[in-house]
């Protein structure tokens, strides 16, 4: 079933109760995207749901809408649980609930590392009608008896390809084991990877498959190119990349230690940056984040931690200082910029060694992506020498002829509530 949206849909015509469609033309919702015009209606019936769409398709309300009406016609403690990757999804996620429900009161409760154990445990007792989480945390409070999944009647696997490539599949399938057969599912992947087809047969119930975009569909506002330039010039690259484009600009690095030394590089080039990746604490992030939505950063540093979901509006420019392990995440990262119908830009940095790499994502996009001839690099400045060094790190080759792009058996999934420690260790 594919999006093929009417010009005159309304939030109106999709079964909405009145409640929840007064609150959401206040907010001034009032068309629908494609995958809300097509979910909204056959989640309202129960009906399970596997949603292939990008990031910033409007996804949280395809999935939010129903499930808070649905809920709040339930008798008795019944609640949803929505499942995803990472902290910074599940707090975009539970704001974007807050804003909806709120006003007819949803309560929830997000549960993620980084934050308060017993601030955790109060939003739990307070009977919350949906619970956010990241897939490890949720099993933390199920071990410690702070929770029950038996209440459970609306489950969500939000960027499920993610958490599946990151190591959280074990954790999944000890999840969905232990919540009701009679629930209804509803998963959202960008990717269809082979993982999606096994937990659709296994844990779902005969589940509607809509898709928006075709798995690989790239930005379609979004101008691409890459320049070939060796390891120790691309700081300099960057220095005249920064310099001739304005706006705000969301550069991304392979590991958490190259994205520390460039965002100190940048700083020394006169530029304000700021960096989010995983040896950062939550307030650190959130702090990063808010510091870039607000323009008190120029550039934010990540690694691909923020690669999906992160709502930011108005990025001009992506940069992939490091060409990304697995192919389907250069669609992610470029996907920040060109939102809402704007238009945005893609720099990808490559060296002469990763042509195959190249191939293998024009492969995935089904397009060419132009190579621009270097410009003229200004001179080495002497306050970011020190941040010349290779700022890549990671040596690892786990495809064939390139780089370690997404093939299931070749990322291990870990089996600690963490997800894979290879992840936590670069990210």
């Amino acid at each position: 079933m594919t999006a093929n949206i009417p010009s005159q849909a309304r939030f109106s015509d999709l079964g909405i109760s009145p409640k929840l469609l007064d609150n959401l033309e206040r907010l001034k919702f009032v068309v629908p995207t494609p995958i809300q015009h097509q979910c909204i209606p056959q989640a309202l019936q129960g009906k399970d749901i596997v949603g292939i769409a990008q990031t910033g398709t409007g996804k949280t309300l395809a999935f939010g809408i129903p499930m808070i009406q649905i809920l709040s016609q339930m008798p008795g403690n019944a609640q949803g649980l929505i499942l995803l990757p990472t902290r910074e999804l599940a707090l975009q996620v539970d704001q974007v609930l807050q804003t909806v429900g709120r006003p007819i009161g949803l309560r929830t409760a997000v549960l993620i590392g980084g934050a308060s154990g017993y601030a955790q445990k109060q939003m739990l007792r307070r009977g919350p009608h949906i619970i956010v989480s990241t897939p490890g945390r949720l099993m933390d409070h199920v071990d410690q008896k702070n929770l029950s999944l038996s209440n459970m009647k609306i489950v969500v696997l939000d960027e499920a390809d993610r958490m599946f490539d990151i190591g959280f599949m074990p954790q999944i399938k000890k999840i969905l084991g232990m919540v009701s057969s009679q629930r209804q599912t509803l998963m959202f992947s960008a990717t269809m990877p082979k993982a999606i087809a096994e937990i659709a047969t296994r844990y779902m119930k005969i589940p509607l498959r809509i898709e928006v975009a075709p798995s690989g569909t790239s930005a379609k506002n979004v101008e691409q190119e890459i320049f070939i330039v060796n390891k120790d010039a691309k700081m300099q690259l960057l220095d005249k990349i920064l310099a001739d484009n304005h706006g705000s600009v969301l550069l991304f690095s392979r590991t958490k230690h190259g994205a520390k030394r460039i965002a100190n590089g940048i700083r020394a080039m006169g530029h304000t940056a700021s960096e989010i990746h995983s040896n950062k604490s939550l307030s650190q992030r959130k702090m990063a984040l808010e510091g870039f939505k607000t323009g008190k950063h120029r550039v934010l540093v990540a690694t691909d931690i923020a690669s999906r979901g992160i709502d930011v509006t108005g990025i001009s420019l992506v940069i992939n200082y490091d060409l990304p392990d697995n192919t389907e995440d250069y669609v992610h990262r470029i996907g920040r910029t060109g939102r809402a119908e704007s238009f945005g830009k893609a720099i990808s940095f490559a060296t002469p060694q990763e042509w195959v790499d190249i191939r293998h994502i024009e492969k995935l996009i089904k397009k060419s992506i132009p190579v621009r001839p270097l410009p003229v690099l200004p001179p080495r400045r002497a306050n970011v020498a020190e941040h010349y060094e290779e700022t890549s790190g990671f040596q690892g080759r786990g495809r064939s002829g390139g780089r370690g792009g997404y093939q299931g058996a070749k990322k291990p999934y870990g089996g600690s509530a963490g997800g894979n420690r290879n992840f936590r260790r670069r990210y």
